[in-house]
């Protein structure tokens, strides 16, 4: 058996219990997703028929990004970051095709 201890640090999603979130009201985002957020969301779908990303990578890239990243990005811009990302890691686009 390993003693390696497993990290505890919480991903920057992972806001449940931090007191400064504590006292902030629950975001009700009822608003259908506007014209940027339906073209990432097709895209999305897109990849996915494809086998080109699943919903849990998405997450996990959605998860990986900065705290002050994440905080100053709206939740597609998040989507499209992972996208990226993603598609980068797996060779799809090349960084430089996504400046």
């Amino acid at each position: 058996m390993s003693d390696a201890v497993p990290d505890k640090t919480p991903a920057i999603h992972d806001m449940g219990g931090l007191s400064r979130f504590r006292c902030s009201p629950v975001e009700r985002d009822e608003a259908p997703p506007d014209a940027f957020g339906k073209r990432v969301d097709a895209l999305r779908q897109v990849l996915a028929a494809k086998k080109l990303m699943t919903v849990d990578e998405l997450r996990r890239g959605i998860e990986s990004i900065p705290e002050d990243e994440y905080f100053a990005l709206t939740y597609y811009e998040r989507w499209m970051t992972s996208i990226c990302t993603l598609m980068v890691e797996k060779g799809v686009v090349a960084a430089e095709d996504l400046r």
